[in-house]
């Protein structure tokens, strides 16, 4: 089976779990990037630029078949699908998936969809592509990365026997082992700066806690709208000198924060946009860590994280009870390693889950898979 992957990213790499896709699934062929309806063959051409001679070139030639750039676009993408002799699309993101639908009908290629987090969540998102309902009649198969998103599919339409739960996995073995028995109280938080992740409410239950463990710590990785107004808060009393936010930092430095920490924090909850998160690979890291997991009961997390044993849940927006459970790891060290460890060993079990789910999906479709096996596109 020939695949096709198609990403908004520009930058295929960037995020993990799309870059994990390239990696791992087998016959990845080619892939499309750089944009919603992708404009680019990874390796390849350009199809459709913006400016200059070519873009004049395109006008006319949209004008002549009768169409717009759009529809020239999805033109060129379906015979790049027919040359590369692709069997099925995966559309990485729901909104990247409808787009492509034009493509695959033209290529008469089999379309599955992969929904992360805001594409099924984001009511902006979702009336502007329909309610999905064109999609949903044309995809093979439909990918969520939580049951939460699962339902909110269902609850959109999609049809329960194209559905495949797809949580993200992790190479563990990329993450050395922590120790939080050995840690200080020192908490790490990863993930951008945005409503669903509410690093706001992250910092006012650690504030709640420094109040009675002068001695904890916390660094907030990443960047976004709220990081500014998050630093400037970190700056006083009783916050000032006990918050770092070095801004983004790189996997390897981000790992080795994870090692040296007490636990792992995010105050996910449900943006007032709709918008919610898939399933944080910043959680999945942490528990390939072995360092446990203070967060909410938000979307996946409480899929892969169970109270008491990987880590410690409260409710959305429960600023006291995130507190009082961060208090918990922070003065019960063997507490905290003993739930770091079974989320390791957790995250080890999950290992290659995801890949083979991907795969479930991509075998339901009417295609017979050859013996022989590409290799991904690098």
């Amino acid at each position: 089976m020939r695949i096709a992957i198609a990403t908004p990213a520009h930058n295929v790499y960037s995020e993990t779990f799309i870059a994990a896709h390239i990696e791992r699934l087998t016959s990845v062929e080619l892939v499309l990037s750089g944009g919603e309806l992708p404009r680019r063959v990874v390796n390849g051409p350009e199809l459709l630029q913006y400016g200059g001679f070519a873009f004049a070139r395109d006008q006319v030639i949209a004008r002549l078949l009768s169409t717009d750039q759009r529809g020239l676009l999805s033109r060129r993408l379906a015979a790049e699908l027919r040359k590369a002799r692709i069997d099925v699309v995966l559309a990485e993101y729901g909104s990247t998936a409808d787009a492509m639908r034009e493509a695959c009908a033209r290529a008469g290629v089999p379309l599955v969809a992969h929904f992360h987090g805001f594409d099924a969540h984001k009511q902006v998102v979702i009336d502007e592509k329909g309610g999905y309902r064109a999609l949903f009649a044309q995809a093979k198969a439909i990918v969520a990365v939580s049951r939460f998103m699962e339902e909110q599919l269902l609850r959109l339409g999609a049809p329960r026997e194209k559905l495949v739960y797809n949580c993200y996995g992790i190479d563990v073995e990329r993450f050395t082992s922590g120790d939080p028995v050995k840690a200080p109280p020192h908490f790490v938080a990863v993930g951008r700066f945005v409503d669903k992740k509410a690093p706001h409410l992250t910092l006012s239950a650690f504030e709640r806690l420094v109040q009675r463990m002068p001695e904890a710590k916390l660094t907030m990785v990443g960047q976004g709208p709220q990081w500014e107004s998050c630093v400037q808060r970190a700056a006083s009393a009783p916050l000032a000198g006990r918050v770092d936010l070095p801004g983004v930092r790189s996997p390897e430095e981000i790992a080795a924060l994870m090692r040296g920490s007490r636990a792992f924090v995010q105050h996910s909850m449900r943006a007032m946009s709709g918008d919610c998160e898939g399933t944080p690979l910043a959680v999945l890291e942490a528990m390939a860590t072995g360092i446990p997991v203070v967060s909410t009961r938000h979307a996946g997390i409480a899929d892969v994280v169970q109270h008491e044993v990987h880590g410690l849940l409260c409710d959305e927006a429960d600023v006291v009870g995130m507190a009082r459970n961060m208090e918990r790891v922070a003065r019960d060290a063997e507490l905290a390693g003993h739930m770091g460890r079974a989320g390791r060993a957790k995250a080890r079990r999950r290992a290659g889950q995801h890949r083979r789910a991907v795969r479930i999906g991509i075998a339901r479709l009417p295609i017979k898979e050859p013996a022989c096996s590409g290799r991904a596109v690098k």
